[in-house]
């Protein structure tokens, strides 16, 4: 494997870990590469490819991981309770339960299964990643001009049953290419009342467990295609991948209380724009 194919598998870590917890759709850019530039490399075969993305998507999670690890060790119980002389008691106590997670995580997950099939066979193409982009776009656009005037929730802690619930649901329409998954969450949550940052918490600590799953369930599938010559393609791409996740996921976190999600729909917008001029 010649130096310029793993420079390859390194930007294209570095696309999935820019855009996979950016509300500007991963996947979508992912259809846009594949079809540009990632099945011109003839030893990667459909299956390969598949596996290679799956592969870089884990290295995005586990920079999810890192970066909300003490959430996750509050939520899975696996903190040791701390004694009242050393409690910080200026932090406030934490309420989000991992019963809030899977909430939120039911409704996608049932329409998932019952139409991955259909999304798989239908969806994946530049034209309908396209609409999903624009779609999102004015979602997102609506989310911030429409919010409410007042915020309810201004922490993760914050959020009840029926919210995760209503996120939950409104993550349902990321199934669709292109739309985004933090987009539409994130989106979801500011027109429920949450800040941009308790709606991006939350759906950052939401998508870990789904996109876990889903990704080792894939991987499982596709064990047979780990061999001596795509090895190192698979490296090379998970680690440039958690790397440049981990830079976006803290910046991002700190800038969305600020910028909003605007600036995020004019570039989807832009992208569709250039891509429908460059294709059709």
């Amino acid at each position: 494997m010649d130096f310029f194919t793993i420079l390859k598998a390194i930007i294209l870590g570095i696309v999935e870990g820019l855009t996979e917890f950016a509300p500007v759709s991963s996947t979508g850019h992912m259809v846009i590469v594949d079809d540009m530039w990632l099945q011109s490399e003839q030893f990667l075969t459909k299956y390969v490819a598949n596996t290679f993305k799956i592969i870089i998507q884990l290295g995005s999670i586990l920079a999810v991981v890192i970066i909300f690890r003490n959430r996750f060790i509050d939520l899975l119980g696996l903190r040791r309770g701390a004694s009242a002389e050393t409690q910080d008691l200026s932090e406030p106590k934490r309420k989000l339960k991992l019963t809030h997670v899977f909430v939120g995580l039911i409704p996608a997950g049932v329409f998932g299964l019952l139409f991955d099939d259909y999304i798989d066979d239908y969806l994946f193409s530049i034209k309908t990643v396209l609409i999903g982009l624009v779609v999102g776009a004015i979602f997102m656009i609506i989310a911030d001009r429409f919010r409410p005037a007042q915020t309810k929730v201004e922490s993760v802690d914050q959020i009840t049953y029926k919210q995760a619930l209503s996120v939950g649901l409104i993550q349902c329409i990321s199934l669709w290419p292109g739309f985004s998954r933090s987009g539409s969450t994130i989106s979801g949550g500011v027109l429920l009342g949450m800040s941009h940052r308790a709606a991006a918490d939350f759906t950052f600590i939401m998508a870990v467990p789904i996109m876990t799953g889903a990704s080792l369930l894939s991987l499982a599938k596709n064990w047979e295609y780990f061999t001596l010559d795509t090895l190192p393609f698979f490296i090379a791409g998970f680690i440039s991948a958690f790397v440049f996740a981990l830079l976006s996921i803290r910046f991002f976190l700190k800038l969305i209380n600020r910028i909003k999600l605007v600036p995020f729909a004019i570039y989807r917008i832009v992208l569709a724009v250039v891509v429908y001029i460059v294709y059709f």
